[in-house]
């Protein structure tokens, strides 16, 4: 159990809670990294947030454990057996969003995960062994017909080449877009960790708190009904 800080509207008023599952079979992607993240931007932004952990690692559920300045977002880790009693807890306790962050190499999370979801995350480094192994995650979207969007993670700073080729790599190959918005290969994200910090609480003005923020307009709008729609913050 446990309460959301944010004042709510009557049950009757409130938009549906949104679901972002972030996904990928792939080790090392960064789906932890864009979760917390995400989640902590959405926060600053005004919504009620809680991340759901079904990694075995716990690597969330650690993080949030360091957060003594903070308890939001709130962080739950969660087999996926209970992802549907997870779910129902947050929406009546006033979640606005929901970000379920997934362990790689388990199909049946993924899945379940990727089902009850509004969109789909899939985080892709910019190499040739990263997007080869994309397919196995593709494949998992399209049996649970959500919609989807790869995110180029990890990209390194002045590589223009790289992070073109790949998404055309990824657009040629599989009929699912390729989000605009891009996430940097950066100290910040690796220095904001033992600190239980997100990368915008660690430097606002750093490039890698401009391309969360960046990522969160384009992916958690306040209407889940418009994806895009977000424009409460300025980039």
């Amino acid at each position: 159990m446990w309460v959301w800080h944010h004042g709510r509207m009557a049950p009757e008023y409130r938009k549906p809670m949104r679901i972002i599952a972030i996904v990928s079979q792939k080790g090392g992607a960064g789906k932890t990294t864009i979760a917390i993240n995400l989640a902590g931007a959405a926060e600053a932004s005004g919504l009620s947030t809680v991340v759901v952990d079904l990694d075995p690692q716990a690597s969330a559920k650690e993080w949030h454990d360091l957060r003594s300045h903070s308890a939001a977002p709130v962080v739950i880790s969660a087999q996926p057996a209970r992802l549907a009693a997870v779910l129902k807890d947050a929406r009546d306790a006033g979640a606005d969003l929901c970000i379920i962050d997934t362990a790689p190499h388990s199909e049946t999370a993924a899945l379940s995960a990727a089902k009850v979801a509004d969109l789909v995350l899939i985080p892709c480094r910019p190499s040739y062994m990263d997007l080869v192994a994309m397919a196995t995650s593709v494949e998992l979207v399209t049996i649970a017909r959500r919609p989807a969007m790869f995110v180029l993670n990890a990209v390194r700073p002045g590589d223009k080449s790289s992070p073109r080729q790949a998404e055309e790599s990824l657009v040629s190959l599989h009929a699912i877009p390729v989000a605009a918005a891009r996430v940097g290969h950066r100290a910040a994200f690796v220095r904001s960790v033992p600190e239980g910090k997100t990368v915008c609480e660690l430097d606002a003005d750093s490039p890698a708190a401009r391309e969360i923020r960046d990522l969160f307009v384009l992916t958690c709008p306040h209407d889940p009904m418009e994806p895009g729609a977000h424009g409460g913050l300025s980039k």
